[in-house]
């Protein structure tokens, strides 16, 4: 969660809301986030593995649609997980032009592709961990954002922070800006659920997970809202919504040139370090699903000399280096919709489903006020969906009847459902049938 996403983003959330209603784009993206958490927080809790949604979504939808909904999270992973980090990119060289203004989109797009080709080069070996590096992420980016907010509210003036004097939503509609005001909160808050991937290693997943959830949309979410109020009080809103880099020009204008270099040094750390992390995990995100059986079983070769999955990198590092070519907000429009069709509406209904099918399932949460959050969440991913563009709404649809039919074509090579019955097989159940025999 903690990443370069607001100093990105926050300049798109101001336009599409029209000045300090931005505020609203944020506290509503908090409210679905923490709805959505709660989702996360009680499958996470019960089925902790390495594989978060991939299980989920394996466990509830095995009965009638056998692997379907688990390889169409993967399809789409292919799709979202890298354009997540072309943001990054994007951001990389928006902030380089503090050092080097007036680049043009070309000298923009072959800085990207550099990037993406180096960051491959050093992933193009075994790496089994990066925990520094996750560190240093989280340090820098909490330094970029403290820098940034307290710059903000040296000069913060309130009268222009909270100036509603503008027409409700200028020349359109309300809600539309709304719905747009949250994809890009969304985006932003998207990671509360990582948690869920590294279940296996947890020693008390049912109490750190929930925990980990809820403390840091709560956290970030405060951080986030900070540095919106800041800037809006620190600058018209009308130059945020223009502006590449914003923190840069925010801290620049109050704290001199030495600020804004400091500010722009520490955002492109993050992002290069972002995207270095990010390859490294979603490559094993494909790698691990086709091992398990669940995706073409290209994606989990390893490279015959360094022993590391090189076809999923390549692939990954591909998508990253193309979405680099796109204004923000599409991407962030694209990657929204694949998101939403599968993963997060599917572990809505997941989380019902399984407490159906397996009422036995050791549950050590149970989501709070059970099913307001899960509603919630529904109703929020579903007004964020069509809010999108018309163009990002067909293209996900697209992607998704695409992946249907490929998932067609690997499910008659391996003669699994619907070419066979669904092969049902309870992984969670059994494993607490044999930890209770165990004693």
């Amino acid at each position: 969660m903690c990443g370069v996403g607001p100093f990105i983003t926050i300049p798109a959330m101001v336009s599409v809301m029209v000045g300090p209603r931005a505020l609203l784009g944020w506290l509503l993206g908090s409210i679905v986030a923490m709805a959505d958490g709660l989702v996360w927080a009680e499958l996470g809790a019960a089925m902790p593995g390495a594989g978060g949604s991939y299980l989920f979504l394996r466990e509830a939808f095995q009965y009638r649609t056998g692997k379907l909904l688990p390889f169409l999270f993967v399809w789409t992973a292919i799709l979202s997980l890298p354009l997540i980090l072309s943001c990054g990119v994007i951001g990389f060289y928006q902030y380089l032009g503090t050092f080097v203004p007036n680049l043009s989109p070309v000298e923009n797009h072959v800085i990207g592709l550099a990037m993406v080709v180096g960051v491959v080069a050093l992933l193009y070996r075994r790496i089994e961990s990066v925990p520094i590096i996750n560190i240093v992420l989280w340090g820098v980016t909490l330094a970029a954002m403290g820098v940034t907010i307290a710059a903000s509210f040296s000069h913060f003036d309130a009268g222009r922070a909270f100036d509603f004097s503008q027409s409700w939503m200028g020349n359109g509609s309300f809600l539309a800006g709304l719905g747009s005001g949250l994809v890009i909160a969304l985006y932003d808050y998207t990671g509360y659920g990582t948690t869920a991937y590294m279940g296996a290693e947890l020693k008390n997943p049912g109490r750190v997970m929930p925990g980990s959830i809820i403390l840091s949309i709560l956290a970030i979410g405060a951080l986030y809202l900070s540095m919106q109020l800041g800037i809006l009080g620190a600058a018209p809103w009308q130059e945020v919504a223009k502006s590449t880099n914003v923190a840069s020009a925010v801290v620049g204008k109050y704290w001199g040139q030495k600020g804004a270099i400091l500010v722009s040094i520490l955002v492109m750390i993050a992002a290069a370090a972002s995207i270095f992390t990010g390859l490294l995990g979603s490559s094993r995100v494909l790698f691990n699903a086709a091992r398990d059986g669940v995706f073409f079983s290209s994606f989990g070769k390893l490279h015959p000399r360094l022993h590391f999955p090189h076809i999923a990198l390549l692939v990954m590092g591909l998508i990253v280096a193309m979405g680099s070519f796109f204004a923000v907000p599409a991407v962030i429009n694209i990657l929204t919709g694949v998101t939403v069709l599968i993963q997060s509406l599917g572990q809505v209904v997941a989380l019902t489903v399984l407490r159906k099918r397996q009422p036995s399932l050791h549950r050590p949460y149970r989501q709070t006020f059970y099913p307001l959050p899960s509603l919630i969440s529904l109703v929020g991913w579903s007004y964020a969906f069509v809010a999108l563009d018309k163009l990002s709404i067909f293209l996900s649809f697209g992607w998704v009847a695409f992946g249907c039919i490929a998932f067609l074509i690997y499910a008659r090579a391996r003669k699994t459902w619907p070419w066979a019955p669904p092969e049902v097989r309870e992984e969670f159940l059994e494993r607490r049938r044999v930890n209770v025999e165990a004693g």
